[in-house]
């Protein structure tokens, strides 16, 4: 088999169900946290898992340039590099390529780009993205595309759409199927409901092993966001995971999940613990603010993470303010612990079929 997929329970368009991979079984709705150069920043991999997460993610892009996925494959690959037992995803490079405005020229065969680190000149092909997850060892493969920026002209999403198809199509042929690994196909078309209903029908008839939506949360705002997603769920196989890629606020993630979505991924819940803020079940908080200076409260009173269960919102302040490298570490550790709660109590919600009452934070 490649990766395994079974749900267990539905709430109206909502799943849970069971990821497998060959590094661990992940229960879903999940929220991966972001390990983009072989790291969770702030956090160490065993702090990681102490959170709940058992999929993170890494890329391609990053790690190509640097430390080299040859040298990754040639010290025992991604998971002893970074000493991370549980499941890997990788982004296949593209939206990091395409974010590179002026040091890239996209073809048929792929993009041709400039090093952000140094300038170098390097090309990143379908076929080689698929190596290169290869070589760092992936549980799950991301398929190579280009994420049209947002907003563009519909003839321009149009053709960026058919392109990443065409690449889809070559991603899917450079895979190689092995047991607990698999590949995901993306959606693109941009804010135009049609030009995702081809995408996904298209990447249907290659055949993935999941499927995600992607070029969302780039600026077009929640309510688009979700109708796009409304757009796209029906046209994906039910039997098969779906992953919504760059999502986001925790509001975000429940308005995803009523809406079918059984994957997410977001840099905010760990850049948001290097800047001094805070998700609770109350709301965010800025730990800048000096009116956390005397409060010998925890952040989060019904949360277990370390933060909460043996620190003050007025000693995280003082850290915070102090510019010490503690401030980050608890923060983040918090946030992600908070994320992947949010995660388990939809779970929850869906198995008890309570999901339409299950509020989103403030």
């Amino acid at each position: 088999m490649t990766i395994g997929f079974e749900i267990i329970a539905r709430d109206g368009a909502a799943r849970a169900g069971r990821l497998i991979t060959a590094h661990g079984v992940i229960e879903t709705p999940v929220f991966m946290p972001i390990g983009t150069a072989a790291t969770v920043k702030a956090m160490t991999p065993d702090g990681v898992a102490a959170t709940g997460a058992r999929l993170i993610l890494g890329n391609t892009y990053h790690l190509m340039l640097r430390p080299g996925a040859e040298r990754v494959a040639a010290l025992g690959g991604l998971h002893k590099f970074m000493n991370w037992p549980h499941a890997i995803l990788t982004d296949s490079g593209g939206f990091q390529v395409m974010s590179l405005a002026g040091l890239r020229t996209i073809s048929e065969k792929g993009v041709a780009f400039r090093s952000h680190i140094d300038g170098s000149k390097h090309v990143l092909t379908p076929e080689r993205s698929i190596g290169i997850q290869r070589l760092l060892g992936s549980d799950i493969t991301m398929a190579f595309d280009e994420c049209t920026p947002f907003p563009s002209e519909r003839a321009a999403v149009e053709a960026s759409m058919e392109l990443s198809m065409r690449w889809a199509e070559r991603s899917r042929r450079a895979f190689v199927a092995r047991d607990g690994h698999g590949i995901f196909g993306i959606v693109q078309g941009g804010v135009h409901a049609d030009l995702r209903e081809k995408s996904a029908k298209t990447l249907m008839a290659i055949g993935f092993d999941g499927y995600a939506v992607g070029g969302l949360a780039i600026g077009e705002g929640q309510a688009t966001t979700f109708a796009m997603t409304e757009a796209t769920v029906p046209f994906l196989p039910e039997d098969r995971p779906r992953y919504l890629m760059g999502v986001g606020k925790p509001a975000d993630l429940v308005g995803a999940v009523k809406r079918g979505i059984d994957m997410f991924d977001c840099v905010l819940p760990t850049r948001s613990g290097r800047t001094a803020q805070a998700f609770t079940r109350h709301g965010t908080l800025n730990l800048r603010n000096a009116r956390h200076a005397d409060d010998p409260a925890p952040l989060d009173a019904d949360c277990r993470c370390p933060a909460c269960a043996g620190f003050s919102r007025a000693y995280l302040h003082h850290l915070v303010k102090a510019g010490e490298i503690l401030a980050a570490m608890l923060l983040t550790t918090h946030n992600l612990t908070y994320y992947a709660d949010l995660m388990a109590k939809m779970r929850e919600a869906i198995m008890a079929g309570t999901l339409a009452e299950f509020e989103a934070p403030p």
